[in-house]
């Protein structure tokens, strides 16, 4: 497929360079920010655009690896004419974004990406949705042959997917922050906890995370607890925090 990438973040860059890896040609980059095309495009051997009136009207496939943000007004941007299909990479976004093209889809990686950290997205379970079956068939086939765990998912379905992911990831990459400030304020190393957010992270690969919960919480240990919250009282967010996830932890044991 002749693909062009509309985007230049994390997304487009890991995205871009899987496709072309299975393949593909990506023909054009576009970034409203020109140097971020060019760095992208450089990378998969292809023309950096930072006008939308430049990108070509006969691709077969365009990848609209935006921010959920600025996808609608993106959208509203370019060429119903297009013949191609119209693919977006958001969890978030429902499908009909892009109904104004015949043919269109989505492909979300439930995955942290970042540019600078190589990804084998062979590991990564795509969520596929095209407008029709032949769409969606088209992007599951294409998907699969170098994504082996792509699959099938609605918008609901994707939306609960990306909620998720925030969940287990964002929220989660939070409170290793608060951890880590926590021991910098004693002047101790972040290394001293990174072997149990591993342990954590490797008992949920084959358990489901509540049989493994642990903690004060767990075990309603209010005299713990107590001694904790009065440790935070320097910092009231942190506190309210803390009472939220061990008042949530010990309903989930009644």
């Amino acid at each position: 497929m002749n693909i062009v990438l509309i985007g230049s973040g994390n997304v487009a860059h890991h995205l871009g360079a899987g496709l072309q890896a299975a393949g593909h040609r990506i023909v054009q980059v576009y970034s409203r920010t020109a140097d971020h095309a060019q760095q992208l495009a450089k990378l998969l051997r292809s023309e950096s655009l930072d006008s939308l009136a430049a990108i070509s009207p006969d691709a077969d496939l365009y990848l609209l690896a935006v921010t959920d943000q600025a996808l609608p007004e993106l959208v509203e941007h370019l060429p119903a004419s297009w013949q191609g299909t119209i693919v977006h990479c958001s969890g978030a976004t429902p499908l009909a974004v892009l109904e104004k093209w015949e043919r269109h889809g989505v492909i979300y990686p439930p995955q942290s990406l970042s540019k600078d950290v190589p990804t084998d997205l062979s590991r990564i379970p795509f969520a596929i949705e095209g407008n029709t079956e032949q769409v969606t068939n088209f992007l599951l086939r294409e998907m699969l042959a170098w994504a082996p765990l792509s699959f099938e998912a609605n918008t609901e379905q994707r939306l609960a997917l990306h909620l998720a992911a925030v969940f287990a990831n964002n929220f989660s990459n939070a409170m290793y922050q608060i951890a880590f400030d926590l021991l910098a304020a004693q002047n101790l190393s972040a290394d001293l906890i990174r072997p149990i957010i591993l342990e954590t992270a490797n008992k949920v690969q084959k358990r489901l995370p509540q049989e493994v919960q642990t903690g004060p919480a767990r075990r309603n240990d209010q005299q713990t607890m107590q001694k904790h919250l009065d440790y935070l009282k320097q910092e009231p967010d942190w506190q309210t925090i803390y009472q939220l996830i061990s008042q949530f932890i010990k309903k989930s044991e009644i």
